[in-house]
Order: structure tokens, then sequence, then C-alpha cells
């Protein structure tokens, strides 16, 4: 499935926190809970947990749940079927990550993607920003890690965005929508319980996330 230019390492959820830590035990509680199929429930801070940690380690499972969704698609995921990676007709990203390109530029889908999920890898190995994902636990956060865990989690919804606007015949085909919309909702109960996303952001998919939520309350 991987073509090209893509590295193979892209698609591979390769972020495994290790056996042991804390932050394990944290995974293990969060898939736990979404097992009960309550996951306005399941997103909520565990008593006595830290808050940073905690958004630490679904920042990590969002991450590798996304890699494996869109690892899924990416042959209908072409420079010619996407040459520009948008959210619908109304909505386009240009890629930009400011220290390799600073200007945002336009260019097509499956190149905005590897860059994003290779500049999240790149984070998510960054020994400054997540040195406490799968260490000992208590070593302090840096002091930019909430905003950093906001600019991944907003990056990773456009992903979802462009699946769902134009590949969702695909995600229909393959019978993967049940997977998609339950991952997608479990994400979207997540950064709504901690706001951690613009509403503005959230746009493309307003419409979506509302029939998620009103099934809810």
């Amino acid at each position: 499935l991987i073509s090209g230019s893509r590295s193979s390492k892209t698609f591979k959820p390769k972020k495994n926190i290790p056996e042991g830590s804390h932050q394990y035990e944290l995974l293990k509680h969060a898939e736990a809970t979404l097992g009960s199929g309550n996951l306005r429930q399941a997103v909520m801070l565990p008593e006595g947990e830290d808050l940073n940690e905690w958004i630490a380690v679904n920042t990590v499972d969002f991450f590798n749940q996304i890699n494996m969704l869109y690892g899924t698609i990416t042959e209908f995921c072409t420079e010619a079927s996407c040459p520009v990676m948008s959210a619908g007709p109304r909505y386009e990203y240009h890629w930009a990550d400011g220290t390799n390109i600073k200007k945002p530029i336009k260019c097509s889908a499956p190149k905005y993607i590897d860059y994003l999920m290779t500049w999240v890898q790149d984070q998510l190995d960054d020994e400054s920003l997540s040195a406490p994902v799968g260490c000992v636990s208590g070593v302090p956060f840096p002091k930019n890690f909430m905003s950093v865990a906001k600019t991944i989690l907003k990056r990773l919804f456009r992903v979802y965005a462009h699946i769902y606007h134009q590949h969702f015949d695909s995600v229909m085909r393959l019978q993967e929508e049940a997977h998609l919309n339950t991952s997608f909702k479990h994400f979207i109960f997540f950064v709504q319980e901690f706001n951690l996303i613009d509403r503005r952001e959230l746009a493309p998919l307003q419409e979506l996330i509302e029939k998620l939520g009103s099934k809810d309350r």
C-alpha cells in the first residue's frame, strides 16, 4: 500500500509505550474504560492522575489509530486523486512546520499527510518534549507541552477530516466505517473534554460532531 516517496516508517505505528511504565498502566485504563462503551466517561481524567500525562498517552494512542486508519486507504489517496489537501470544497490545508518549511506550501493530500505524520512522530520522539512518555512517572513536563499537544491534535483532526470528506466511499467499501466513527468519536470527546482544539478548526466536520454528540446526551 505504501506508494513511491512515502517512507514506510510513517505508516507503521511506531510509538510504543513501554510495558510496566505508569503510562502503560494509563493506556490500559483508557482501553478498559473504552470497552464499557461510555466514551464521555472514558475520556475523563482518571482520579489522581496528571493531566499532561493523560493527554500525552492519549495523543500517542490517537496518532497510532489515525496512522492505521489512513494506512488502509493510502492506495486511494494519491497525487492524482487528491492534488490538494482538503476537507471538502471549502477547506484547504497548506503545510508549514515552522522549522523546515516556514512559509505554508500547497501540496497534495498524500504529501501533506506524510509531512504531518513525520512531524508528529518527530515531536513524540523528541526527548525534551515527551521524555515522560514511557519514562519514570514524575518527570516534569516541559512548559510548552500543552501547546505542542494541541498542535498535534489539531493536525491529526485534519487527517480525519480529509478521510471523511474525500475517502468515505472507500472506507465504506472496506467496511471500516464503524471503526472510523468510533475512533473519531473517541477523539472528539477527548478534545472537547479538555478543550484542546479551537471550534473553528473543527468546522469541516461540525455536522458529524453534533450528530455523534447528540446520541450521547
